[in-house]
């Protein structure tokens, strides 16, 4: 959300397993790039596959909750001293644990959600691995935790930066477009978290998936092509 008197982030109330949420749900300068690799085969068949690149959702629009605006939206990030936030406030193992994998220099695309347009606006760095999310003890936070203990926290956040706007703002619509074509035909966008695990704020995006979505900076938006046929 805006900070008034810190600088900070809050996330959608989607990882806490509310129903609040937006349409993919219900559809069923200077940067460090990090080195362009697949999800990676581990020797131990039970550590997790690894990733370089990620989806993070946030709230563009005013939303209160307990006299709380959770609005932050790219335009927030980008205002905040060096362009620079904690993404705090998830409630959601399994997006919580994809924090924890994120490497310092990997980037992610900023997705608006909960919106009347949810989409891709633009794209931001890891700049701080994960650490401790201060918010689960804060009782005046809506992302309190009573159950979370300070010797033990249950709950994890890291530090983004601001990057770019998308050269043009990529829609959820769209990207289903392409994604049930790459379902059908094959392609990069058959699998994408997207889609395919939809609750999550916080998604892993393979290199192929990530430098597809890229591509689309350049291209007519896909809905103005079927017009044209």
């Amino acid at each position: 959300m805006p900070p008034k008197t810190r600088s900070r982030v809050s996330k959608r109330t989607a990882d806490s397993g509310k129903v609040n949420d937006d349409a993919e749900e219900m559809v069923g300068g200077k940067k460090k790039a990090a080195a362009s690799v697949e999800p990676l085969k581990t020797k131990e068949s039970s550590e997790p596959p690894q990733y370089c690149r990620w989806l993070m959702k946030s709230e563009p629009e005013s939303r209160f909750e307990k006299e709380i605006d959770l609005k932050f939206g790219i335009e927030e990030l980008k205002a905040l001293p060096d362009q620079t936030g904690c993404w705090d406030g998830v409630r959601n193992y399994q997006a919580r644990n994809f924090m924890r994998q994120m490497k310092d220099g990997q980037l992610a695309f900023f997705y608006h959600s909960n919106c009347k347009e949810p989409g891709i606006a633009g794209i931001m760095k890891i700049v701080k691995e994960a650490y401790v999310d201060h918010t689960q003890f804060d009782k005046k936070d809506i992302h309190f935790d009573a159950n979370s203990k300070a010797d033990n926290p249950k709950w994890s956040m890291v530090d983004v930066q601001y990057q770019r706007m998308v050269k043009r703002y990529i829609p959820l619509s769209e990207l289903k477009k392409y994604h049930l074509q790459h379902r059908a035909k094959g392609g990069p966008l058959k699998d994408m978290g997207l889609f395919t695990r939809a609750r999550l704020s916080v998604q892993p995006l393979t290199t192929e998936e990530f430098e597809f979505i890229l591509t689309l900076e350049d291209k007519e938006p896909l809905w103005d092509l079927d017009q044209m046929m």
